[in-house]
């Protein structure tokens, strides 16, 4: 722990995307992850980041498209080839996920679950968030967009799932207890 006493905490949102809806996503998940004190975002495109990337990050918010129910090809060579070299060194981190698709039921929840299980097998500690940001509208397995993110519950989606992995990292991995997330917000009627 003493290492990261003092350090800011270090935030990488990772993604794919073919149409530029998953790349809005995670520029707002990274807005969400900078609006925590003490914390560094880096948001970077598979072709952008390297290995490097992911050793410095203590937290990744993972974006991809749905395609055809899962994860796109190049993320998953992402993991496979970029990342693969990595995996018994990166135990530990904190990670969650996002994704645009086609429309609801378009299986983005699939594609999420697609993603953590990803994470999972590198030994990520992965999380959902429970909170409401409008009337039945929740991340329970990640931010879910069908399209652009256009509407503002949609883009508090993306800022929510950011915000609330920065505030992990800096409880978990940089031990700063003042800034755990509050309470979740139950929000089922307008």
């Amino acid at each position: 722990m003493s290492e990261v006493a003092g350090r800011k905490g270090r935030v990488l949102v990772l993604y794919v995307s073919a149409s530029g809806n998953t790349a809005a996503m995670a520029k707002l998940v990274g807005e969400g992850a900078g609006a925590v004190p003490h914390t560094e975002v880096r948001v970077l495109s598979i072709n952008e980041a390297t290995a490097e990337d992911l050793v410095w990050c203590d937290g990744i918010a993972v974006g991809s498209p749905t395609n055809l129910g899962t994860i796109a090809w190049e993320m998953k060579r992402w993991w496979d080839v970029t990342a693969v070299p990595l995996w018994p060194k990166i135990d530990g981190k904190l990670g969650c996920a996002f994704t645009a698709c086609g429309g609801h039921h378009g299986g983005g929840e699939l594609t999420c679950l697609t993603i953590l299980t990803v994470l999972m097998n590198f030994g990520f500690l992965v999380f959902g968030v429970t909170d409401y940001v409008a009337p039945g509208e929740t991340l329970h397995y990640g931010a879910v967009c069908p399209g652009a993110p256009n509407a503002e519950s949609e883009q508090e989606s993306c800022r929510l799932l950011g915000r609330r992995l920065a505030e992990w990292v800096q409880v978990l991995v940089c031990n700063r207890p003042s800034l755990a997330p509050p309470s979740a917000e139950l929000r089922t009627s307008a």
